[in-house]
């Protein structure tokens, strides 16, 4: 656990489905002795978001701006965040040296801020559910802060089956379906031997494999040195598939494209997730019993 931090949230996608349990996790960070500048406001929710489109992007500036502020944590994913990028200033957000945090609908602002100024942010918990569940992730909480406050980090990934590789390039990527719908737009970064990681949630196999089909065909998918493969669940199988299940796709697309793909990393809509510094340097080195993932190059709280 680092010394207390001044947390802003913001809420530029959805609201909390469970107010009582939001309230909870904001009593709670308040409780560990962190200062906490909530920028939601229940009573001003607009359909399916946590907010109207220009209250959302007011409160990701207005956090940006407070100079109190340390870390800016989104309170959910969902959907929302597409319809603000035109409108959110991203310089502002990059020369603030705030440390944006979240994941899932969350990695639209993330490619964006990396593509327009080179910023680094933080593919990591949200307020729902990662702060907000009654019995909290230790080991997604341990990684949180230790990533944030320390400009480095190490971790050591035991996973079967991935190909041996040693590669260093810069860390990226996040929720899939969020990585596709951005290309061809200013929002998605041009990102030469890369190490890309991914992650998504009830998407069946083949839509997986339609999803890095189209970043191959686009150019990105064999530009990348590796991609790292964070959880992929939710998903139902059936008969009709006819033996076509996730490790096959797999199989499939390590033929096609030649990239490096390796499985195993624990990220995405799941309890026990890493704290990832999305445009940081990484090196990675892969052999038979799993993979380490070593990183710097990026911001963490002030000492």
């Amino acid at each position: 656990m680092t010394s207390p931090a001044n947390i802003a949230i913001v809420a530029p996608s959805g609201y909390p489905p469970d107010l009582a349990a939001y309230l909870r996790a904001v009593d709670g960070l308040r409780a560990q002795g962190h200062t906490v500048h909530d920028y939601y406001d229940p009573l001003a929710k607009d359909l399916r978001f946590g907010g109207t489109d220009a209250a959302r992007v007011t409160q990701l500036h207005a956090a940006a701006r407070n100079p109190q502020v340390d870390v800016v944590i989104a309170l959910r994913g969902g959907y929302g965040m597409s319809r603000l990028l035109p409108d959110i200033d991203f310089r502002l957000l990059a020369d603030s040296g705030k440390l944006f945090v979240g994941h899932s609908d969350f990695t639209a602002l993330q490619m964006g801020l990396l593509a327009q100024t080179g910023a680094v942010s933080f593919a990591g918990p949200m307020i729902c559910d990662d702060f907000s569940r009654a019995e909290r992730s230790e080991f997604t909480h341990h990684h949180f802060w230790q990533c944030i406050a320390e400009p480095e980090l190490r971790v050591r990934i035991e996973a079967n089956d991935n190909p041996k590789i040693d590669a260093s390039g810069v860390l990226w990527g996040g929720n899939l379906s969020m990585l596709v719908h951005l290309l061809g737009t200013p929002w998605m970064p041009a990102i030469d031997g890369g190490i890309l990681f991914i992650e998504d949630i009830n998407e069946h196999p083949y839509r997986v494999e339609r999803m890095l089909l189209q970043l191959l065909h686009a150019g990105v998918l064999n530009k990348q040195k590796a991609v790292l493969f964070g959880d992929f669940s939710g998903y139902r199988l059936s008969d009709y598939d006819n033996g076509y299940d996730f490790d096959t796709m797999l199989a499939g697309l390590r033929k096609r494209t030649g990239v490096a793909l390796l499985t195993g990393l624990p990220f995405g809509h799941i309890r026990d997730k890493l704290t990832l510094p999305v445009g940081a340097s990484a090196q990675l080195s892969s052999d038979a019993q799993g993979f380490t993932l070593s990183l710097s190059g990026y911001p963490s709280l002030p000492r």
